[in-house]
C-alpha cells in the first residue's frame, strides 16, 4: 500500500439468475493508509569500525528498519552546525585530525524525526 491508495472503493457484480440477472454496485467504503514514522536507525561504516588512517577515505551509511517515506537523511557531527549531508551515505574524503568525532544520522517523514546512536570516527 501507498499513501495514495487512500479513497473511497466501491466493487459491482451480478445479483440474482439468468436471464433476469443485474449489475449491481456496492456500498462505496472509505480507506485510509496511514503513515508508519521512522524508528530503528543505525549505522554502517566502511572500513568496518570507523577507524580510518589520516588521508584515506570513510563511508558512513545509514538505514531504517520502519518507516513511510519519503524520508530525508541528514548527517551530524558532535560540535558542528550545519547538516554535512543530506542522503542514506556520507562520505568523508581525504580525513584529516578535524574529522574525528561523534557522527549521527537523522531521519524524518515529514512530521516525525528519528535518530541514531553515536558512531564514533577515529582518524589514525
Amino acid at each position: 500500500l501507498q499513501l495514495n491508495h487512500s479513497g473511497r472503493y466501491r466493487c459491482r457484480g451480478k445479483v440474482g439468475y439468468w436471464p433476469s440477472e443485474k449489475l449491481r454496485w456496492s456500498e462505496p467504503v472509505t480507506v485510509t493508509v496511514h503513515g508508519v514514522p521512522p524508528s530503528g536507525v543505525s549505522l554502517s561504516a566502511q572500513p568496518p569500525g570507523a577507524q580510518v588512517a589520516l588521508g584515506d577515505s570513510l563511508v558512513l551509511s545509514c538505514t531504517v528498519a520502519v518507516g513511510t517515506g519519503p524520508l530525508s537523511f541528514s548527517w551530524h557531527r558532535e560540535g558542528s552546525g550545519a547538516p554535512l549531508g543530506t542522503g542514506p551515505r556520507l562520505e568523508l574524503r581525504h580525513i584529516g585530525d578535524n574529522d574525528s568525532g561523534q557522527y549521527r544520522c537523522r531521519v524524518s517523514d515529514g512530521d516525525s524525526v528519528a535518530e541514531s546512536d553515536p558512531m564514533n570516527v577515529t582518524v589514525l
